[in-house]
């Protein structure tokens, strides 16, 4: 990986319940790529992750999301897990977060079931990208282009399925966000 970060700001979206390997290690990657990286939460504290079902780690709150905006961000990355993303989906501002990205045409990351949140924001219509195969009805009936793959890539939107995928899903996740915005990157 020869892409660097230096002086980007990355936010990572996430509330109780998030598949926490699928924040650590892109949080970890992005970090020593040369990025700061901030986690946004409708939850105030602290977040507790899962590693499956299983309770694992809390991690600190950066910023509010009914605080936080894109205009201080270069990049979002949205980690899964169901109880996450199901929350996520039903909180305005993390919808709204999320969709300000699109919006500004900034690089967004998703794995899992976090695509999820998209679909709540309206900005999957036309596009192809992944997910965790049980969010694939969800998505054509969102307008968006399903496909089974590891790592899928449309105009500043990367998508993975699962933690088996995060090899991947990092590598172009990095790739997208050192090219910047992306003018088919629309809500």
């Amino acid at each position: 990986m020869t892409e660097r970060l230096d002086g980007k700001r990355v936010a990572f979206l996430v509330t109780d319940g998030f598949e926490q390997v699928e924040f650590t290690e892109p949080w970890r990657a992005i970090e020593d790529a040369g990025a700061s990286t901030h986690l946004v939460s409708p939850a105030e504290g602290s977040v507790l992750g899962m590693n499956h079902t299983d309770h694992g780690d809390r991690f600190d709150v950066d910023r509010a999301v009914a605080e936080a905006s894109p205009d201080d961000y270069d990049a979002l990355v949205l980690p899964g897990g169901v109880v996450n993303a199901d929350h996520l989906r039903m909180d305005e501002d993390a919808v709204a977060f999320a969709r300000g990205f699109f919006e500004q045409h900034k690089p967004v990351a998703v794995i899992c079931h976090g695509a999820w949140t998209l679909v709540e924001a309206g900005v999957v219509n036309g596009r192809t990208l992944t997910s965790y195969p049980s969010l694939r009805t969800d998505l054509r009936n969102a307008g968006a282009n399903w496909v089974d793959e590891e790592v899928v890539v449309d105009e500043g939107l990367v998508s993975s399925r699962n933690p088996d995928d995060l090899p991947a899903f990092i590598d172009k996740a990095i790739e997208e966000i050192s090219e910047g915005t992306h003018s088919e990157q629309t809500a």
